[in-house]
């Protein structure tokens, strides 16, 4: 069994690998961070971060299919609402359909808001899942190097929770052995080919 800390480093690892799949939300067209804090005409400086309606920090930006950012004022792809609790079966069928749609980013949103509301027991699961979209994400920028760590990270992840005492072969009627051929295939595929992939075209069925 894994320690506390080598699992702390992997969630570590996993959250930091998925935060580059937002492709650096927090900055801007030049590539330099974009400072959280303004000055008002008080000469204050105030928090300048686009917030949801909740009050929450989230970039307004716009983006596009695969997530990244577009300047102030485009038309981007809506992202997806945050924090929404579904049943799993619920996102297993809207992940499908942004993947069918060839948004893999948005699907992994999908697969986080089940990571933070599901049962401990199958946090495994859905991380493992969110890892393969983002792995497919960073396959269709052309990100290779992140692409195929992912596809293997989330081929991993599923493969492992599948074969623990609390894992299943399909859960919810998802093809978890399908799901790690497929990625540790698109993985070799796109480290051969160094060439970004179509993210409609090459999508998994989760359902086999």
């Amino acid at each position: 069994m894994a320690s506390t800390s080598s699992g702390r480093q992997a969630d570590a690892r996993d959250r930091d690998d998925e935060g580059r799949a937002r492709n650096a939300r927090d900055r801007d067209d030049d590539g330099r961070a974009r400072d959280a804090r303004d000055q008002g005409d008080d000469g204050r400086v105030r928090d300048a971060r686009d917030r949801d309606e909740e009050g929450r920090a989230r970039n307004a930006r716009p983006r596009d299919g695969l997530g990244r950012p577009l300047p102030y004022g485009s038309e981007g792809v809506a992202r997806q609402p945050e924090g929404v609790v579904r049943t799993p079966r619920e996102t297993v069928t809207e992940a499908q359909d942004l993947l069918d749609a060839g948004r893999p980013f948005h699907a992994h949103e999908v697969f986080e808001d089940a990571w933070k509301s599901g049962p401990e027991e199958e946090r495994g699961l859905w991380r493992g899942l969110a890892q393969l979209a983002v792995g497919l994400t960073h396959a269709a920028r052309g990100n290779v190097t992140g692409g195929a760590r992912l596809l293997r990270r989330g081929a991993g992840a599923v493969t492992e929770w599948a074969a623990s005492g609390a894992g299943r072969q399909r859960p919810y009627e998802i093809d978890l052995a399908g799901l790690a051929l497929w990625a540790r295939a698109l993985a070799e595929e796109v480290e051969r080919t160094a060439a970004p992939v179509d993210a409609r075209t090459r999508r998994p069925r989760l359902r086999g």
